[in-house]
């Protein structure tokens, strides 16, 4: 586990990444939306953070003073009430440089999106498992392991022998459900089924939308990956890649160090040093993910647009 917090800023800048499903009215919406860009200001941290009626989402980066003064004022001022959301879920790791350009706050419809109103974390949830006890239900051949990401983050890692529901958004896994879990379950018979993603909201949701489906044991990693990485030893896990996260780090490896992986600035997908080093790859242009999808406009407007970032990075 990564050692306490250090306040001679060896550490480098402190990334924090939290969420809380508890219920915000309009009047909470706003003080938010009011007081988080100057305490951000203030503290020099940057990110983004989502305000929505069912709670808040963010991940910073900043000093970690001004980190933690920020993560302070949110569990002072967030309605926690005597339920499991008692308190924030925040992830920490460290980076030399900062991973966000700006700070933003919005105000969205939902913290994350799955495009079903009536899921409510809050009224009901699977059941939490800690990473200690996770390598252990995941081994269990009767559970049916399930990463709740994208089909991009997928890709660059994830538990060994997990489902990959191949969606391209979180909106996309109900209909997953209806059209392939369900018949699944429907053939095999009963099965517990185990989820995890990157930071654990969506699992939150996900499981709850299950539980709402009727299905029957549902479980979900405390904390989601990140957590099991601070938590659990190399040498014990049974994840294999990086964590794809959504900052300019693009990935982490076990350590929770930036890993190998980059975005391709035309498609915005991971790219590795293995897929960099690919003749169809030209730096801000193109990669083998992307060659056939833009038009020979679309490359010319993105080399000069390469270009002009070159030139800036030159002149520091």
């Amino acid at each position: 586990m990564r050692p306490p917090i250090r306040s001679d800023g060896n550490d480098g800048l402190l990334v924090a990444a939290f969420y809380c499903f508890t219920p915000l009215d309009g009047a909470d919406q706003q003080d938010f939306l009011s007081a988080l860009p100057p305490l951000a200001h203030k503290g020099s941290v940057l990110g983004s953070v989502l305000i929505a009626a069912e709670g808040v989402n963010g991940t910073v980066c900043g000093p970690t003073q001004g980190v933690e003064q920020l993560l302070c004022y949110l569990r002072t001022q967030l309605p926690l009430g005597d339920s499991h959301y008692d308190c924030l879920e925040i992830k920490r790791s460290w980076n030399p440089d900062q991973v966000f350009r700006r700070f933003k706050v919005r105000n969205k419809r939902e913290i994350v999106t799955l495009g079903q109103p009536q899921v409510d974390p809050r009224e009901s949830v699977g059941t939490y498992v800690d990473p200690q006890d996770w390598n252990a239900l995941i081994d269990d051949p009767d559970t049916l392991v399930i990463d709740a990401r994208n089909t991009y983050e997928v890709a660059i890692g994830s538990f060994e022998g997990s489902l990959n529901p191949q969606t391209e958004s979180f909106r996309d896994f109900p209909r997953w459900v209806d059209q392939k879990l369900r018949p699944r379950i429907e053939r095999a018979g009963p099965q517990r089924i185990a989820m995890f993603c990157t930071g654990g909201i969506r699992c939150e949701k996900a499981s709850s939308f299950l539980q709402q489906k009727g299905f029957g044991e549902v479980h979900h990693l405390r904390g989601g990956i990140l957590r099991y990485l601070e938590e659990v030893p190399e040498q014990n896990s049974r994840w294999r890649g990086e964590c794809f996260v959504f900052d300019q780090r693009v990935a982490l490896n076990h350590q929770l160090e930036r890993g190998d992986y980059s975005l391709c600035h035309a498609c915005g997908l991971p790219v590795s040093s293995e897929q960099r080093a690919l003749p169809s790859y030209i730096k801000g242009v193109q990669c083998f993910q992307c060659i056939d999808r833009f038009t020979d406009a679309d490359r010319s407007r993105f080399a000069m647009r390469q270009h002009q970032i070159d030139q800036l990075a030159s002149r520091g």
